[in-house]
């Protein structure tokens, strides 16, 4: 996996969330929590994502085939699609169910501290995965993009996908120990079901976000708009070429791009001179966009488009009196 795959991270969040989830459980056995039972679910499912996302890096390195000639670096964005549905039922709907359960058939909590200690270990361990997960990003993000635009505009999708999962964990570990003390403090079970119904739905809410964004990835997306304006630059500045025609670009994969364009040469130049000028100019895009990987420019003539005729002025006959 790439460096913009973010092993690392993934790796970080994996152990964490594997570590955590078996304290979860041992807590929700002796305590009863529905918000330790949520948090639990919640971890296992984050454990599935991570290694889906692994998998998904591992079966993109695949060589091209006849069938598959682009190779297969958008499997990661069907992984990360998968993650996101795995998010959005085995941990909201879940969540929101068990927050259900417990409104309707409320019971007392036991040895609330257990629960609590896990939770604050677990807050411990979470925060450590997200500053792993913060700094791999810091070294693909763009300099004063916002992390929402980072989100958003993020072509590698493991990235978004660890960093949301780790925010969206720490906030339902937040949610579960204000809920878990209240109903301590309180002697009131409702406030544990209702952190449950809050952790729910924060994972629903994350897991829409996240299928939203690798949806567009899936469908395709084109090169970013400082990507393009670097490519257009690049063939602007080719002393070969008259002017673009037209362009096109796609992404195949996190770190492959395909950028498919038509472009003007002298009508009188000689082929030679034409091929060379189009080596060139794929010099110059891939010094430009490094993921510019697959490059296909088609040499033609340009003809100026016909001007609209000038509009005929109405001519009134004025009949004689």
């Amino acid at each position: 996996m790439s460096a913009s795959g973010g092993g690392k991270a993934i790796l970080a969040a994996f152990l964490a969330n594997m570590g955590i989830a078996i304290a979860k459980f041992v807590a929700w056995a002796i305590s009863g929590s529905a918000s330790m039972l949520a948090e639990a679910i919640h971890s296992v499912a984050d454990s599935g994502n991570q290694l889906l996302l692994m998998l998904g890096g591992r079966r993109a390195k695949r060589e091209a085939d006849a069938e598959h000639p682009f190779g297969h670096g958008r499997e990661r964005y069907v992984y990360a699609f998968v993650v996101a549905i795995i998010l959005f039922s085995v941990g909201g709907l879940f969540s929101i169910y068990e927050g259900v359960d417990k409104l309707t058939h409320p019971h007392g909590l036991e040895n609330v501290w257990i629960p609590i200690a896990v939770l604050l270990i677990a807050i411990g361990l979470e925060s450590f995965s997200l500053r792993t997960a913060v700094r791999e990003s810091n070294q693909v993000r763009e300099k004063g993009q916002s992390w929402i635009a980072f989100v958003r505009r993020a072509k590698a999708p493991e990235l978004p996908v660890v960093l949301l999962e780790d925010v969206a964990a720490l906030t339902g570990l937040v949610f579960a120990l204000a809920a878990v003390s209240l109903s301590a403090i309180t002697g009131d079970p409702v406030y544990d079901a209702i952190g449950t119904l809050m952790i729910g739905t924060l994972l629903v809410l994350v897991a829409i976000v996240l299928g939203v964004e690798t949806k567009s990835l899936l469908v395709g997306e084109g090169a970013s708009e400082a990507d393009r304006r670097r490519i257009l630059d690049a063939i602007d500045s080719s002393p070969e070429v008259q002017r673009l025609i037209h362009i096109k670009t796609l992404y195949l994969g996190p770190d492959e791009l395909l950028v498919a364009a038509k472009i003007a040469f002298a009508a009188d130049a000689p082929f030679a001179d034409v091929a060379a000028g189009i080596d060139a100019v794929e010099t110059r895009i891939r010094e430009a966009v490094p993921a510019a990987r697959v490059i296909y420019l088609e040499p033609d003539v340009y003809h100026q488009p016909p001007q609209d005729p000038p509009p005929t002025e109405a001519i009134v006959m004025k009949s004689a009196d």
